[in-house]
């Protein structure tokens, strides 16, 4: 019988800044192509981002965990409190949330949610949101069942080169 290595959610050491870099770009092209069939997906500098997310480990803006199966970084979190102009500072935001493609529907989301609202919660947090393309519709289902509901007052539409795509934000109750 097959061992089934087990799954951990941590901290991110600036180290894993390479890994989740990759996993941010292949995450973000296989969700592009669902969302805008035939468009191809602005080429994303693995050396910029790279350099964001070890600033963004160093600097703990956002808070960062990963996924780590074994010894393999298997997804991502970025969380902290909300961007959006006017939020009370009791509101968080994940600000971006992402699985490697070879483990979607394997559970490694909801490990990654569950950390990133622990963490919310330690800092005060009693509400969460997150922004996603209304057209990812694996990100909405997985937000949908994971308690998020839609302000259908916040759609706003924004570039990713020169595609426009209609984003919402979702949020809940972190209690």
């Amino acid at each position: 019988m097959p061992i089934t290595p087990i799954l951990e959610v941590r901290p991110a050491h600036v180290r894993d800044a390479k890994a989740i870099a990759e996993i941010h770009a292949s995450a973000s092209q296989a969700a592009f192509k669902s969302l805008v069939p035939g468009e191809k997906m602005p080429a994303v500098s693995l050396d910029k981002s790279q350099a964001y997310w070890r600033d963004a480990i160093e600097f703990c803006e956002p808070q960062v965990y990963v996924a780590v199966e074994g010894e393999k970084i298997i997804g991502f979190v970025g969380f902290d409190r909300s961007r959006d102009k006017g939020t009370p500072p009791t509101t968080g935001e994940i600000w971006a949330i992402y699985a490697a493609t070879s483990h979607w529907g394997q559970g490694v989301g909801l490990a990654l949610w569950d950390a990133a609202r622990d963490g919310l919660l330690d800092e005060g947090c009693t509400k969460v949101t997150i922004w996603l393309p209304l057209g990812n519709e694996r990100a909405v289902r997985f937000h949908d069942m994971a308690g998020f509901k839609r302000e259908m007052t916040s759609i706003k539409t924004v570039a990713i080169g020169t595609v426009k795509v209609e984003e919402i934000r979702m949020k809940r109750d972190l209690n």
